[in-house]
């Protein structure tokens, strides 16, 4: 779903170096509004490094970050949350001893600008603009079970809804579908998909897993040594032997 117009996310020759070390050189990619695109690359390529950038965790050495036209480097991680970019980190982070329902109203609530802290007791926010994609998960079904208590793979949903429903704009996930079955990595899959066709949602990516790759049918981005390797599109990507022979010997 990508609308053509300026560039809803740039990362423009980003540098980050800890001491003598390079993590990312002249890092720089585009994501339209409502495009997905998935980051590939091996173990300390700058993955993790750049979505630190991009979320406001680390300063970068050099170069500049602009989301919807404006420039976010070096505002805090709260700010840029605020302004739309929400990240899913590689351990899921919800609120154990709350239900799934209880972990959703929390997070539309907090959301919420005009809602008061008690809001939840007066009936809370409106969920019309959600429902669709909710019910395309599992989520419902497990409405009153703690998430201390959910199935890997519904964790891993519930902690990507829990961003969607914040009304972010940018969705920033890292590895989500790390140590899932194939089922529950089909249904991340759809849902990903789910999000950016029913809300035109932005995601960007990081996955180790070519099965997931290559079901999302996404446009790659292959990164190396702390820069873009090649950008395309699954089969592009994985007849280029040069990534074959860094990345992708294991490929079908």
């Amino acid at each position: 779903m990508t609308t053509g117009a300026a560039p809803f996310l740039t990362v423009r020759e980003i540098t980050m170096d800890f001491g003598g070390i390079r993590a990312l050189d002249g890092m720089g990619l585009e994501l339209s509004q409502g495009e997905v695109k998935c980051i590939i690359g091996p173990n300390g390529c700058g993955k993790s490094t750049l979505f630190n950038v991009i979320s406001g965790d680390l300063y970068p050495t050099s170069g500049q970050v602009l989301f919807n036209g404006d420039a976010i480097t070096g505002l805090s991680p709260q700010k840029i949350c605020r302004n739309g970019i929400a990240r899913k980190f590689q351990i899921p982070s919800v609120f154990d001893d709350l239900t799934v329902a209880e972990n959703i109203e929390i997070a539309m609530t907090s959301a919420a600008k005009h809602y008061a802290p008690f809001s939840l007791m007066r009936g809370g926010p409106d969920r019309s603009r959600y429902g669709p994609v909710l019910a395309e998960t599992r989520l419902l079904e497990f409405g009153d079970k703690p998430a201390a208590e959910l199935p890997h793979g519904i964790r891993q949903q519930l902690e990507i809804a829990l961003l969607v429903v914040t009304d972010a704009q940018l969705l920033l996930l890292d590895e989500p579908t790390a140590g899932m079955t194939e089922d529950e990595t089909d249904a991340i899959v759809h849902m990903i998909q789910d999000v950016r066709d029913r809300l035109g949602v932005a995601v960007l990516v990081i996955e180790h897993d070519m099965g997931f790759v290559r079901k999302l049918g996404s446009p790659l981005i292959v990164m190396m040594e702390g820069a873009v390797l090649r950008e395309g599109d699954y089969a592009a990507i994985s007849e280029d032997a040069r990534i074959r022979q860094a990345y992708l010997g294991e490929i079908d």
